[in-house]
C-alpha cells in the first residue's frame, strides 16, 4: 500500500547570526510543502537524526578544508540522518520502504539524491547505532595510533559521542590502561563504572598534568584527542617515547563562545615532540575510506555479544532540537545525542 504524505513538511532553519555559541533563539521550525522526488531523487522520512557539535564550525566561520558548507541565515540545518524512503521516481535504485542513511537531518522529509542514500542491512542490532561517532575513534586508533597490546591509551572529552567508544574500543584493541578525561565528576563516576575507563583526569583546580601522572604513572603511549588546549598541552608532556597521537576534535576552540567555532590554538612543546618521537596525525574519514564499513561490521558484532555499547541518549521531538543542540554545547549529556521524530 503506498504511503499518503502530508502537503506540508517542517524544517529547522538558522534564523540568526548568533554573536557566539548559538542558543535555541537562533533557529526557527519552518513548514515546507513536501518535495516531489525527481529523476535520480528520493524522498526519506527521517526517523532519527544526529545533534553535532560540527554544527558550530559549520554556522560560525567556515574552516579551511571542511568538506561540507557553511550555513547562512535562512538554510535548513543539516547532518547524518537515519530514515525510510517513502517516495520515488521511476526507474531508481531505492524502493518505498528501504531505510537509509543520509546526510539532511533536522527536517521531517527529506528530498535526497539516491546516490546520497546509504541502505542499511542489519548488520547492527538497532538502526540509530549508525549515527555513532565511532567509525573516527575506530579510525583514529587502527589507522593513525595503531593501538597494540599493552598501550596506555589517553582519551580526551572521554564522555563525549567519540571518547564513549573510543575507550572500549581501546581496550578491545589491546591497551592495557585506558584514561579518560571529562570536566563532569558525574560523568567520571559513569566512565569507570559503564565504560570500563581505569581513570579520569577532571580539568578544574587541579592541575591536568599532576592528575595525568596519577592516572598514568609511566606516561602515555596513545592519543585520541577530541578536545585540544590545555589537555593536548598535557598530553604532549605525559607521552612516552614514539607515543602515537591522533587528533579527532577539537572541542576547545570550536565550543568556546570567545571564537568562531574554526580555530583552536594550543601550547604544545615541539622540542618534547623531537626528543620523545612522538608522532601527532589529524584524523580525517575522507583519508580513509574503508574504515566505515570495517567499523561497522566489527561494531556489530561486539554490541551482539555485549563487548560493547552504544551510550547514546534520544530525545523525541523535532522541536525539542534546538534546545538539545544548546545542552550538547554545555556538556549536559552522556555520549552521543539523537533526535528521534515520532510517526506523523
Amino acid at each position: 500500500m503506498a504511503t499518503v504524505l502530508p502537503s506540508m513538511t517542517r524544517e529547522i532553519l538558522l534564523a540568526g547570526t548568533p554573536g557566539g555559541l548559538p542558543g535555541p533563539e537562533h533557529f526557527t521550525v519552518a513548514q515546507r510543502p513536501v518535495p516531489v522526488p525527481g529523476p535520480g531523487q528520493v524522498v526519506v522520512r527521517n526517523r532519527y537524526f544526529l545533534v553535532f557539535p560540527g554544527l558550530r564550525t559549520l554556522i560560525g566561520a567556515q574552516a579551511d578544508g571542511v568538506p561540507l558548507p557553511r550555513i547562512h541565515v535562512g538554510d535548513t540545518l543539516f547532518g547524518p540522518a537515519v530514515g525510510e524512503v517513502v517516495a520515488t521516481a521511476p526507474g531508481g535504485p531505492l524502493r518505498p520502504g528501504d531505510v537509509v542513511t543520509h546526510l539532511l537531518g533536522w527536517r521531517e522529509l527529506a528530498l535526497v539524491a539516491a546516490p546520497d542514500c546509504t541502505p542499511l542491512s542489519d548488520v547492527l542490532p538497532d538502526p540509530v547505532a549508525h549515527l555513532s561517532s565511532g567509525s573516527a575513534a575506530y579510525g583514529a586508533l587502527t589507522r593513525l595510533a595503531q593501538v597494540r597490546s599493552g598501550d596506555t591509551v589517553f582519551v580526551t572529552g572521554a564522555a563525549g559521542a567519540v571518547g564513549t567508544l573510543a575507550g572500549p574500543v581501546a581496550r578491545l584493541l589491546g591497551a592495557t590502561r585506558v584514561v579518560g578525561s571529562t570536566r563532569s565528576p558525574d560523568k567520571a563516576e559513569r566512565l569507570r563504572v559503564e565504560l570500563g575507563y581505569d581513570a579520569i583526569v577532571v580539568p578544574g583546580p587541579r592541575a591536568i598534568d599532576e592528575q595525568l601522572a596519577a592516572a598514568a604513572p609511566d606516561g602515555i603511549d596513545v592519543l585520541l584527542d577530541t578536545v585540544g588546549g590545555e589537555q593536548l598541552t598535557a598530553a604532549v608532556r605525559a607521552a612516552r617515547r614514539g607515543a602515537r597521537f591522533a587528533l579527532v576534535g577539537a572541542l576547545s576552540g570550536q565550543l568556546s563562545p570567545r571564537r568562531d567555532g574554526d580555530s583552536a590554538p594550543a601550547e604544545v612543546d615541539t622540542f618534547r615532540l623531537i626528543n620523545q618521537g612522538i608522532s601527532l596525525h589529524g584524523y580525517s574519514g575522507q583519508d580513509h575510506p574503508d574504515v566505515t564499513r570495517e567499523w561497522t561490521e566489527r561494531f556489530g558484532g561486539w554490541l551482539r555479544s555485549g563487548e560493547i555499547t552504544f551510550p547514546h541518549v534520544r530525545i523525541l521531538g523535532m522541536d525539542q532540537a534546538p534546545r538539545a543542540l544548546q545542552e550538547l554545547f554545555e556538556g549536559r549529556h552522556f555520549g552521543t545525542v539523537v533526535m528521534e521524530l515520532p510517526p506523523r
